[in-house]
């Protein structure tokens, strides 16, 4: 949900705005623009569109500054216009907002500030803001306009202000959507997420909902909405800003997929021990007593998430033998949900930031809950609100389609599982050490999944025309299918849906026909039969099947017409870890048909790398 970057610093104001700007794109873009003062003037420019229609703007008209803001926007309120691209100024043109959010109360304080005079230009709920601030000035300086404004807003908002009678300063203020201030050398930035501030400081400072920040050349004045002052802790942001590139790529969604061995291997190292069969989970904070307590999990997620909440629940339920329910982050607080002093709400969000997320979990906390965060994001809001943290370590992930956060999501839910396990002893030392080794090998396993990614290619190039997908999997498997479907939805716009393999003649099956390729999930083990009896079902209508197996059951070729159908073969892993070594060829298959289709693979229509915003 919309990309917010500012500076104030020695350089140049301008290509450090754009540069954040680009890195944040993938947080919305519908328009751009950036703000700059030079003295005291502020000069914006502003398009529709694609970042690169604002660098045309900017070529044909160009702009300097000291300091500055930039935009790139997701449109909630209003169309994706050049007038209601951020950012948005009050009457005077002195005040400039750049938002993140959305005002509840708009129109009430629209309506309210029209009847006192002031001129509204966009459709947007956030050009209130400024009028607000605008009204609130009494020559006590920006802060306290900003702090007076925001007593009138409701809702969840990321808001970045500056005016040029109060020069060279940048308020900054939170409440829901994540803002973050980066202290460099004699230079400051704000901005709404870590790559935009990566190729000029790890030294972040994440706000917290009701603060404020008062940026400066000199310092940064932290504070709630009422003025108290806060500590606030510099985290050490440990990703190399080099992994926010495409580093060759075509796309950063290609680059995300091939990461994952790496990235695996990165979340696994560490916690565990093959020599006395334990898992440490050190970040956790929590008492193992407990712990130990928990008789019941739920698992509270959106979107692909979910799906990896849904394969969490096999593993909890096998290696931890607790009941384990899932429900979505956007629904579990519109009902009344049965929680006790020992169930454990596990929320999973690869931002930290997810705004339906962290409802569920502040649910769940206020009946009593004990809580864990599945989460990529050191000191994201997850993070802070959660009793513990099982952190994932994918480093940044820029594509809106998630691929290597879900993969680390399974991890470590494995590894949450296991660990629970441990402290409930649900299984012996010979069981642990098993699984312990197999996780150990799973680099190496999907590094040779990954040589799949040519026959899947000219697979890609056999259906990227169909307008209609079906995905079948059993068991720890399904969710897989359902995850297969969601990424060709997101980046390819083919219709596609998934289903766990024995309710496909509760229904689908009336669908299939030569034009419905299905893709299904063939793992060895005691599901494998029953599942090539649906793909038999699926042929005997005419069917068009894309298989994919393991290497110990490549047997399944024979039943398969090379003319029509297709294979994609995996090698063998534990069932516990099928689920992952089965994602990344579902991941390249939906990523070659979207880029033979012409879509833009990282950046997908209507779709925003983290939803901030309900």
């Amino acid at each position: 949900m919309c990309g917010i970057i500012g500076y104030i610093g020695e350089k140049p104001a301008l290509p450090i705005l754009i540069d954040g700007l680009q890195r944040l794109e993938y947080r919305g873009y519908d328009s751009a623009g950036v703000a700059l003062v030079r003295g005291d003037t502020v000069e914006l420019r502003r398009s529709a569109g694609r970042l690169a229609r604002l660098l045309e703007t900017i070529n044909d008209n160009p702009v300097e500054g000291d300091y500055g803001l930039g935009h790139t926007r997701w449109a909630t309120h209003g169309r994706p216009t050049e007038e209601n691209a951020h950012p948005h100024r009050d009457c005077t043109g002195q005040i400039v907002v750049v938002h993140n959010g959305i005002i509840e109360n708009y129109l009430e304080l629209r309506r309210e500030l029209e009847a006192q005079g002031h001129r509204f230009e966009t459709e947007t709920d956030s050009e209130v803001i400024a009028h607000l601030v605008e009204r609130e000035s009494q020559g006590d300086g920006l802060e306290q306009a900003v702090r007076r404004a925001l007593k009138g807003l409701r809702g969840l908002f990321a808001v970045v202000l500056l005016a040029s009678d109060d020069p060279y300063k940048l308020v900054a203020a939170r409440n829901g959507p994540p803002l973050l201030v980066g202290h460099g050398q004699q230079e400051f930035l704000v901005a709404s997420d870590i790559p935009a501030v990566l190729q000029h400081t790890r030294d972040v400072v994440f706000l917290g909902d009701q603060e404020m920040a008062v940026i400066t050349r000199g310092s940064v004045v932290y504070s709630d909405f009422a003025g108290n002052p806060i500590e606030s802790t510099i985290q050490r942001i440990s990703w190399d800003p080099v992994m926010a590139e495409k580093a060759g790529y075509r796309h950063f969604m290609l680059k995300e997929i091939f990461e994952q061995p790496w990235a695996v291997q990165e979340t696994v190292l560490g916690r565990t021990s093959l020599e006395s069969s334990q898992v440490f989970l050190g970040e956790l904070e929590i008492p193992d007593s407990k712990l130990r307590a928990i008789d019941r999990v739920v698992i509270l997620a959106c979107g692909t998430s979910w799906h990896a909440a849904l394969v969490g629940k096999f593993l909890i339920e096998r290696l931890a033998l607790l009941p384990v329910e899932v429900d979505y982050g956007s629904e579990y607080r519109y009902r009344n949900p049965i929680v006790t002093p020992t169930t454990l709400a596990v929320i999973i969000t690869q931002s930290g930031e997810t705004a339906d997320t962290l409802a569920a979990l502040h649910e769940a906390r206020n009946k009593g809950a004990l809580s864990i965060a599945i989460c990529n994001v050191v000191g994201s809001m997850a993070t802070r609100q959660a009793d513990g943290t099982v952190y994932t370590h994918a480093g940044p992930e820029i594509g809106v389609a998630s691929t290597k956060a879900f993969t680390t999501q399974l991890v470590a839910l494995h590894l949450l599982g296991a660990y629970l396990g441990q402290l409930r002893n649900t299984f012996g030392l010979n069981i642990a050490r098993t699984h312990l080794e197999n996780l150990n090998q799973l680099p190496r396993l999907l590094e040779q999944t990954l040589k799949c990614d040519e026959a899947i290619q000219i697979i890609a190039r056999r259906f990227y025309k169909q307008q209609n997908f079906l995905y079948l999997g059993r068991g720890i498997t399904y969710p897989i299918a359902l995850e297969g479907a969601l990424k060709l939805k997101e980046i390819s716009y083919i219709h596609a849906e998934g289903y766990p393999a024995g309710e496909m003649k509760h229904g689908p099956i009336a669908l299939i026909d030569e034009r419905m390729p299905v893709v299904a999930l063939l793992p060895d083990g005691h599901v494998f039969d029953k599942v090539a009896s649906n793909l038999q079902q699926v042929k005997a209508r005419g069917g068009t099947v894309i298989a994919v197996a393991d290497i110990a059951r490549e047997d399944i070729k024979s039943s398969l017409d090379p003319e029509r159908d297709a294979l994609i073969t995996v090698p063998s892993s534990s069932p516990l870890l099928t689920p992952i070594v089965m994602t990344l060829p579902l991941q390249l298959l939906a990523y070659h048909i979207a880029v033979h289709r012409g879509c833009d693979v990282d950046q997908p229509r209507n779709l925003a790398k983290s939803v901030t915003v309900e």
